[in-house]
């Protein structure tokens, strides 16, 4: 795993299983033994152990038999994990157009190794796409891409009438939007920290956040984003490009 200051040192396997609590409290508002190991198809014993392990690491909250809740520790590097698998599945069924089940079996395994070199990189990748579809559109024309053995553009690949019509969308900052409204995120340009620990919490290109209130005086925001309800200083949430939901 990366070295990101909120990063949690611990095993791929632990990962996966707070990655599972985390999907079914946001699904289900709950999480339990036998509902863990239904998702991930092992025993009830074998979740137990795993349990005890992430409420060693204060990951968790956790007493036989009962309800698992995530502490914020726990939450954020489930946060942390799942924008990863997001963002790869994203990237190879939408760039590579894997399946989505193959798509998806991929992130599992990559998700866990990713650095957030790695990841700030990819998404840069989808920044700069929101900016020119046309050049992702011209690599999917192309045989090449699509394995065959003929390599060449298609006519239609050399306009970029689609990044004019693209870059007439008017871009705000996170800030700037009302509470109540749904944005979609197009671009982080903070740098550093800062942009990690944004991409972590899931505000990655293309997707949707809500404005849920602002604090008193305008400090903080409250959003909704991937399920999370998360608190931004305005000040971040200055470094957040979006644009209004289609």
């Amino acid at each position: 795993m990366s070295s990101s200051s909120d990063t949690v040192s611990i095993s791929s396997p632990l990962e996966d299983y707070l990655e599972t609590i985390y999907l079914l409290v946001q699904e289900h508002g709950f999480a339990r033994v036998r509902d863990i190991a239904g998702a991930r198809r092992v025993k009830a014993a074998t979740v137990s152990v795993a349990l005890r392990k992430l409420a060693e690491g204060k990951l968790v909250d956790y007493q036989r038999r009962e309800y698992i809740g995530l502490t914020s520790k726990g939450e954020r590097a489930a946060r942390r994990i799942l924008a990863r698998h997001r963002l790869l599945t994203r990237f190879f069924a939408e760039i590579l157009k894997m399946p989505r089940e193959a798509a998806a079996e991929q992130a599992c395994t990559l998700e866990h190794a990713l650095t957030d070199e790695a990841m700030d990189r990819i998404v840069r990748f989808f920044e700069f796409l929101g900016r020119c579809p046309s050049v992702i559109e011209a690599f999917q024309r192309c045989p090449v891409a699509a394995g065959a053995d003929e390599p060449g553009l298609s006519a239609a690949a050399s306009t970029c009438a689609s990044c004019a019509v693209r870059n007439d969308v008017k871009l705000m900052t996170l800030s700037d939007v009302e509470p109540g409204q749904s944005v979609v995120v197009t671009q982080v340009a903070s740098g550093g920290a800062l942009r990690q620990r944004l991409l972590d919490m899931g505000m990655l290109p293309d997707t949707v956040v809500d404005l849920e209130r602002t604090g008193l005086g305008g400090d903080p925001l409250w959003v909704r984003c991937q399920g999370a309800r998360l608190a931004l200083r305005r000040s971040e949430a200055s470094t957040i490009l979006v644009r209004r939901k289609a």
